[in-house]
């Protein structure tokens, strides 16, 4: 059973709010100020908090500040529940952390599919931190004989590849297990008249290659450095021993072609019923998250144009829109977002 935290000052809408959540089959703990709240979410690590802005003691505002600060809190999904609609007030508590917002009154059904939905991506985020390679195999290699494979890629050359030096080409024969160490590369298709469409965007303990490998065809698409890259190259036949020999391995190879297979069934259909703002801000939330802790997106519009497959003058007029909505900031170094909860509410619109 979910634990749920809900953070208001007003008696008779914090006990039905309370009581729609434990009819939906969630465990309640209540808080009646921010200070309280605090130390039930101390207490009881909920797996949501739900929190009203306007209170005694302390806001939500400061409640969101003083959890995101503590390791045991900062990744709970928190919802602002309250009466306040400014945009001011959306950007402030999306600034600070908050995953969504919720006015009143609500309805009972978005109450709920609003919490539904938020962890249902918390749980996915987790999930794919258990099956992604991520930061030298840890989460990858972690038992048993796979620790061989793991052995076996510390044990290669370390290869070095400059910003916009070519790692293989479509159509070259496969030969090799490529494992990303440092750095960034993006996977793109070509047409004939020499457009882009990047398929995906590759970032440190990400394996690369195995598709054309498992398949025993030509390379579908070319792999370039975004930025100064180290990658390990695993041969041919190694790769195949572990693939056919141990079983944690095929098993999470077979898990990583399944999920690419999802991503680029959810991207053709954002091509083909999708609007460009909304496949930009998708594109833009992609790169953040591919960047993990960096902020600051050093990603080429021309780029952000081919992973949307739109024309880099369509992409740019996108981004300067988003820029005079005040959601992003461009200056030399790259493109940062200051309103992702903007931004998101795009992309899921």
């Amino acid at each position: 059973m979910k634990k749920l935290l809900l953070i208001e000052d007003n008696e008779e809408l914090r006990e039905n709010t309370s009581e729609i959540l434990e009819l939906a089959g969630y465990e309640v703990f209540e808080a009646e100020n921010g200070k309280v709240g605090v130390e039930q979410a101390l207490t009881h690590i909920p797996d949501l908090i739900i929190c009203d802005i306007m209170m005694p003691e302390l806001d939500g505002y400061e409640v969101l500040h003083l959890l995101s600060k503590n390791p045991k809190t900062a990744v709970i999904p928190f919802i602002f529940l309250t009466a306040k609609s400014e945009k001011t007030d959306f950007r402030r508590g999306m600034s600070l952390g908050a995953d969504d917002y919720i006015t009143k009154p609500y309805k009972k059904l978005d109450l709920l599919e609003t919490i539904e939905k938020r962890l249902l991506r918390i749980n996915n985020l987790r999930l794919s931190e258990n099956v992604a390679p991520k930061n030298r195999l840890q989460s990858f290699l972690d038992a048993g004989i796979s620790k061989k494979l793991q052995k076996s890629i510390n044990e290669q050359q370390v290869l070095h590849y400059r910003s916009k030096q070519v790692v293989y080409m479509e159509g070259e024969s496969p030969r090799k297990l490529y494992f990303l160490k440092n750095g960034k590369l993006k996977d793109y298709r070509t047409n004939d008249f020499g457009k882009e469409l990047i398929v995906n965007i590759y970032k440190e303990g990400d394996f690369f290659g195995y598709q054309a490998l498992i398949k025993n065809k030509n390379y579908e698409s070319s792999v370039m450095a975004l930025d100064d890259c180290e990658i390990v190259a695993l041969p041919k036949d190694i790769f195949f021993e572990f693939l056919y020999f141990d079983r944690d391995v095929s098993t999470q190879f077979i898990k990583l072609l399944s999920n690419q297979l999802i991503e680029k069934e959810a991207q053709l259909i954002d091509l083909a019923y999708q609007s460009v703002r909304v496949r930009v801000a998708k594109a833009i939330l992609t790169l953040l998250d591919k960047n993990e802790e960096d902020e600051l997106l050093k990603y080429s519009r021309e780029d952000i144009a081919n992973l949307v497959g739109t024309s880099t003058e369509t992409a740019i007029r996108t981004i300067s829109d988003f820029k005079k909505e005040k959601i992003i900031v461009i200056n030399k170094e790259g493109l940062k977002i200051i309103d992702k909860f903007a931004l998101q509410a795009i992309a899921e619109d």
